[in-house]
């Protein structure tokens, strides 16, 4: 993309975030791993709550919920619960700051990565890269796919060794009604 196209596409993104109170999706999540023939694929839904809330609930094949919470990372596995403090998790920190970020429209002011755009089709594609050692030995990049109206199609989170995690959205919802009580872990 040009720099215009680039600015352009910040703007609409910022724009889309000011009114962006709430989003719930579904969401098809593929693991990609070079030594298997198929993606591993697992399908569940999304929920956001300004400014910070985000809960990740798999439904298929398994039960599996995460919550990003004042900077904790609440896990319950079928039933068996656990939680991360983030604050001393730099990854998970970054992962959560980029996620929350992308709603807000505030991810290309991020200086903890390099930063590309690119056209496909109709979508934009912006790669981010992480400028820190530590935080690149984990993930080579996240590339986030946005549509005309400056959503969040795909996030891919690529690995140093060529594996990935790719999740595709759909039938999301803005703005709706989603109750504090979602977010207990």
């Amino acid at each position: 993309m040009s720099t215009d196209e680039a600015n352009a596409l910040k703007n609409l993104v910022k724009q889309q975030a000011k009114t962006t109170k709430t989003i719930t999706s579904d969401f098809v999540q593929y693991k990609h791993m070079d030594f298997l023939s198929n993606d591993i694929v697992t399908k569940g839904n999304l929920h956001f709550k300004a400014p910070n809330l985000v809960k990740w609930a798999y439904l298929e094949p398994f039960v599996y919920s995460v919550i990003f919470k004042n900077d904790q990372l609440y896990i319950n596995d079928e039933g068996k619960k656990s939680n991360i403090d983030m604050s001393s998790s730099k990854l998970f920190k970054q992962l959560n700051g980029l996620i929350i970020n992308s709603v807000k429209g505030d991810m290309f002011d991020a200086e903890e990565f390099t930063i590309e755009y690119f056209k496909m089709g109709g979508n934009s594609l912006v790669y981010f890269k992480p400028k820190e050692k530590k935080s690149a030995a984990f993930i080579e990049a996240f590339h986030l796919t946005f549509n005309a109206k400056g959503e969040v199609e795909i996030v891919k989170m690529i690995e140093p060794s060529g594996d990935y995690t790719k999740i595709v959205f759909s039938n999301k919802v803005l703005n709706n009604q989603i109750s504090d009580a979602l977010f207990n872990n």
